[in-house]
């Protein structure tokens, strides 16, 4: 799946304008809180953010800054779970669930060396990735992403336990955002 279609499907998912009371990010268009839009230029009422402006926001801030697209080139279904949950909670914290995944999972360093968890997605976790794919083959991507998703559910319940505002999106964020 490439990030056209990655994207659409985002868009898809979070839907048009949204000012949902609980929701902290204010005011959202395609997705895109208002303080994202107005650090990206657009200075716009957010009922009036052109889907095109959101596109390009996504593939700048979600896709190529975070290097998922060189994850992409090594591991498909992870660089679209990154994509996603980066959209969703941030992508150093999609790149945390990497490195903490790739961590777990490097049989006490025998495969490669532990990373840094500091969810910068670079050269090392990058070789790690690619370490952890020839050792595990194709069936070790899919492994990888349930780790990934593991990680994610957690802290979707953890917010939700820590702010109960955050319970009127917890269904949805389950439902639509793991597995």
């Amino acid at each position: 799946m490439d990030i056209a279609q990655l994207i659409d499907e985002v868009i898809a998912r979070e839907g048009g304008y949204n000012n949902h009371p609980a929701d902290r990010g204010g005011p959202t268009r395609w997705g895109i809180t208002q303080s994202v839009a107005r650090a990206n230029g657009y200075a716009g009422d957010m009922r009036a953010l052109p889907r095109a402006t959101a596109e390009a926001i996504y593939r700048r801030l979600y896709w190529d800054a975070p290097k998922f697209s060189f994850v992409a080139e090594i591991a498909p279904d992870v660089s679209a779970e990154l994509f996603d949950t980066g959209v969703n909670m941030g992508v150093a914290v999609a790149g945390q669930f990497l490195q903490r995944a790739l961590n777990a999972l490097n049989r006490n360093e025998r495969d490669y060396p532990d990373l840094k968890v500091d969810g910068a997605v670079g050269a090392k976790s990058l070789a790690a990735l690619g370490a952890y794919r020839k050792v595990r083959g194709a069936a070790g991507e899919t492994v990888l992403l349930k780790a990934i998703e593991a990680l994610q559910g957690e802290r979707y319940i953890a917010l939700a336990e820590r702010r109960p505002a955050n319970e009127a999106f917890l269904y949805g964020w389950l439902a639509n955002r793991i597995g």
